[in-house]
């Protein structure tokens, strides 16, 4: 059995190629329903964001089922092959794992640790849950990765500092102003930069935000979104007059704001400060502007800046990070060792209950005249005795696999020391039986073994 993951992101691909295998929400069920059928795959997950298309999947052996998987996506997008092959990336058993941890962290991210990918991940993995293609193993790794992710981002610096232009524009007038909760926000334009600002604004639980552009219809259609206010270009005067912040991003030849207009407008603020980001290009606001009292202005070097050295910011938080997904990828593969030698230690455990019942059984026919009470009594104690017996062989099988990277040896040398090829097989059966219809459960016979993934570093 093998770990593998198999896709394309936005480093191997450009976006060209990436955007001719996205698969939209509402065709990923027949996704997943025809892949999972897919010989040799046991478990799989499809992620797909615009970033990245990636199947991880748990299969009987990579080369195989890779091959596989690459005519399904071929068909499935009727695709050149040497397009696909040509932009792919494969990864395997310890990769592969380190890598589901290093993208639900946004260590792997075009941005590098934001936080929508969290989101994503655990979104492609409940849907394939409830398509019933994940199993023992994937059910564990996927919700191991969910919560380490949650944990990175509260306990490492990695998602704290700004990144974007917009978002740095408003982290930088939360340091020069305070709370924006009583603040009045006014944004010049309705393109998609001004789209992200007046986001990260009602994000921040502005007090009241107000845009203002040259059509007035597109500033009503953006202001709608987020419950803002409209106002008209020609009344940007009165608007400044209010505003604690300004926030331009209208692609205009000349100034809208200059200096002399804005000294008219500061008699009336009565000294307010206001602040004041300019990340036009070419710039409309008049850099003279911050030569007056109370007026800070930035444009968009001074944010480039910032956002740069948050990246530098996260970068150092990268190493830490990578030592983290160590331990839980050590963490993982102690898990993964056990599910060999669970079946064994039930097996072992059905025939000490066996053996147990047989004592009974002869002890009750030649004491026949035992009371009720006195039967209770040998029963109670004779299963304590068996218990106590098989706790510490059970913890010992555990540790045993858990510090051994030859998991079949010893579970092939546990198996003849106690005799139990019979009740092993038994095991083994009933589980096979017991799996649902159309369900991907691992069903793991002792002699599995999980590819080239060791249990110890």
């Amino acid at each position: 059995m093998e770990i593998m993951v198999l896709g394309m992101n936005h480093s191997t691909a450009p976006v060209k190629i990436r955007e001719k295998f996205k698969i939209q929400k509402e065709s990923y069920s027949n996704f997943i329903e025809s892949l999972y059928r897919t010989e040799g795959l046991k478990e799989c997950v499809i992620l797909s964001t615009c970033n990245r298309t990636e199947i991880y999947a748990v299969v009987d052996e990579t080369h195989m089922v890779k091959h596989k998987i690459i005519q399904f996506l071929t068909d499935s997008f009727e695709a050149n092959k040497l397009q696909i092959t040509n932009n792919l990336y494969l990864k395997e058993n310890d990769e592969a794992v380190k890598h589901l941890f290093r993208v639900i962290c946004g260590l792997d991210s075009m941005v590098l640790g934001e936080t929508q990918i969290l989101g994503q991940v655990k979104e492609a993995y409940t849907r394939s849950h409830s398509h019933q293609a994940t199993g023992t193993i994937f059910n564990k790794l996927f919700n191991q990765a969910i919560t380490f992710a949650k944990h990175v981002h509260s306990e490492t610096d990695i998602g704290r500092n700004a990144v974007s232009v917009s978002y740095a524009a408003i982290e930088l007038g939360k340091k020069i102003i305070g709370s924006l909760h009583s603040k009045t926000a006014v944004i010049l334009g309705a393109g998609e930069m001004a789209e992200l600002t007046v986001k990260h604004l009602h994000a921040n639980g502005a007090g009241k935000i107000i845009v203002v552009n040259r059509t007035y219809e597109r500033a009503k259609k953006l202001a709608e979104k987020f419950g803002a206010g409209t106002k008209t270009m020609d009344r940007i005067h009165d608007v400044l007059i209010e505003a604690d912040i300004i926030i331009s991003s209208i692609d205009m030849k000349e100034p809208i704001i200059t200096a002399k207009d804005m000294e008219t407008i500061n008699l009336k603020r009565t000294q307010r400060p206001l602040f004041m980001i300019d990340i036009s290009v070419p710039r409309n606001i008049d850099p003279k502007i911050n030569n007056l009292d109370h007026v800070f202005l930035y444009d968009i070097d001074d944010l480039e800046s910032i956002v740069e050295t948050n990246l530098e910011k996260r970068a150092q938080e990268r190493e830490k990070i990578n030592d983290m997904i160590d331990q839980e990828l050590l963490t993982f593969k102690t898990w993964l060792s056990t599910l060999v030698i669970t079946p064994i230690m039930a097996a072992l455990r059905s025939k000490s209950l066996g053996i147990y019942e047989e004592a009974i059984s002869q002890i009750e026919n030649k004491l026949p005249g035992l009371t009720e009470r006195e039967r209770k009594i040998i029963r109670k104690y004779s299963k304590s005795i068996v218990t106590q017996m098989m706790h510490s062989p059970l913890i010992g099988m555990k540790q045993m696999v858990a510090t051994n990277s030859n998991q079949k040896e010893i579970s092939d040398l546990i198996i003849q020391l106690f005799s139990l090829e019979e009740e092993v097989d038994e095991q083994y059966n009933a589980r096979k039986f017991n799996s649902k219809p159309n369900h991907l459960i691992n069903v793991l016979h002792p002699s599995t073994t999980f590819g080239n993934i060791p249990v110890h570093s």
